[in-house]
């Protein structure tokens, strides 16, 4: 037996030294659970100068704003709401997500009766576990539309005009849940896939952000902003990673883009879908497996990016919760004409919990990318412009204004992952993603966690947390069995 073997063989839970690619939900989880499972040898290194990823709270207006995830999607089933429900810690968003006015680009105001009435059909419209989308094979788009028809011919007559008008924001703000770039894109059998978790879908963290989540997980003093708690000595910030070394059947190598280079027993990968997308030709030696390759080929990383805008008072009359775009037809030829062709994708505004000095913004897709190339004057001005546009009264000069740039930061390269029409005729999916790399005698070498490796929950932060969480178990077991063998 090879000396290399027989170093590996006497590797225990608190010799192994594991590294974790990635300080975001799925990365604190695994790196936590590790260490709660008696491993001591667990190092995080971050790109970033935080820890989070896309979890990121930070202060602005009256307390704080999530530039990252915002909501706890769920209750039963989801192991966010479950850390956090006896803390008072959730509440219940105010429903400006269904209750927002339907303003046309000539500022006519939909009356409540038919804007209702559409968004009735519409809602309906969404697949929630429907059993015909199981010999479905067209795209979630294409199975929206035809529902989408089929009941507006049930109701009393409406403007097919305004009706075509609604059905398109709908799409918009409906990509916005997918991450897609349009809903022609996602597929409609892989939307059966994501199980949503019952309950309230929209819970929001009163004053305190997504943050607070991840500080009860790290065990940190909330008075201390950046206390790494249990982490504190296992986590390297500003640590970008050049390559992954996971050759042979001796340990890994990584090194940083600084040239640094950290030898480890095993690698757990949390970066991002898009980061993979981008860089895993060369970030990997060898090259991964063909499945793994399709996998990160064949799913999707979106964009979806955020505008805060801050305002000295609040903006709109007390009977607007929000607001949706609706484009009339002439209107929107002239937009594409023009500068300000990205506004097409901004689908609405509505206001924050605890915050009734901001309006919240929302855009999609390739739009979404090139705003991120603007400067933030521009940015303002378009959305200045919009208000003038759409609105039947005037919008003061906002104090503040942030806009998020999830796809422009190399470290992310996107939003949240989706399943394509695409993935499905790759036939991959979060399985293989999931799938980790170990050598003949079953040891875990190159292993991946993070939202898009989730086949259930993938988009979402209780999805992160869980394969964190199954990562780390991973090791556990083997650790355990080989112990038993022994």
């Amino acid at each position: 037996m090879s000396s290399a073997s027989l170093r590996l063989l006497s590797k225990t839970k608190q010799t192994a030294r594991i590294v974790i690619v990635g300080a975001g939900s799925a990365g604190i989880a695994a790196a936590t659970r590790l260490l709660d499972l008696g491993f001591r040898n667990v190092l995080l290194l971050e790109a970033e100068d935080r820890i989070g990823g896309r979890v990121h709270t930070i202060p602005f207006a009256d307390n704080v704003v999530d530039l990252g995830a915002q909501w706890c999607h769920g209750e039963k089933g989801n192991v966010v709401y479950d850390k956090v429900k006896d803390l008072d810690l959730l509440e219940v968003t105010d429903r400006h997500y269904e209750t927002y006015k339907c303003v046309r680009s000539n500022r006519e105001v939909l009356p409540d009766e038919i804007a209702d009435q559409l968004k009735g059909i519409a809602d309906s419209s969404i697949p929630d576990r429907q059993k015909e989308l199981l010999n479905f094979d067209g795209s979630l788009g294409d199975y929206i539309n035809l529902k989408y028809w089929k009941e507006l011919e049930k109701l009393p007559p409406i403007d097919r005009t305004i009706a075509e008008e609604f059905l398109e924001v709908f799409h918009k703000f409906e990509a916005s849940v997918e991450a897609a770039d349009h809903l022609f894109e996602v597929s409609g059998k892989g939307h059966l896939e994501y199980w949503l978790c019952e309950g309230e879908l929209l819970l929001n963290w009163r004053d305190k952000g997504y943050k607070r989540f991840l500080m009860l997980l790290i065990k940190a003093q909330e008075d201390q902003p950046d206390d790494l708690g249990i982490l504190k000595g296992h986590v390297l910030l500003n640590k970008r990673i050049a390559e992954i070394n996971w050759e042979g059947a001796d340990e890994l190598t990584v090194r940083c883009w600084n040239g640094e280079v950290i030898t480890a027993d095993h690698v757990i990968c949390t970066v991002s879908l898009g980061v993979l997308k981008e860089q895993h030709p060369k970030l990997f030696v060898p090259a991964l497996p063909a499945a793994k390759v399709r996998a990160i080929e064949g799913l999707k990383l979106g964009t979806v990016d955020k505008f805060f805008l801050e305002f000295e008072n609040p903006q709109l009359p007390q009977d607007w919760p929000g607001f949706n775009c609706l484009w009339l037809k002439k209107d929107l030829e002239e937009l594409r004409a023009s500068e300000l062709f990205w506004l097409e994708s901004v689908f609405g505004f509505y206001p924050v919990s605890q915050q009734p000095r901001i309006l919240q913004g929302w855009i999609i897709g390739p739009h979404a990318r090139h705003m991120e190339t603007l400067s933030e004057e521009k940015v303002l001005k378009g959305l200045q412009w919009l208000f003038r546009k759409f609105l039947p009264f005037e919008v003061a000069h906002p104090v503040r204004m942030l806009r998020t740039q999830w796809h422009a930061n190399p470290n992310f390269r996107g939003s949240y992952t989706f399943r394509s029409t695409y993935t499905e005729a790759l036939r991959t999916g979060a399985w293989d993603l999931e799938a980790p790399l170990q050598d003949v005698g079953g040891r875990p070498r190159l292993q991946f966690a993070g939202e898009a490796s989730h086949k259930h929950f993938y988009s979402t932060v209780h999805g992160a947390v869980e394969t964190g969480w199954r990562e780390a178990d991973r090791l556990h077991l083997y650790y355990r069995s080989r112990t038993a063998q022994l």
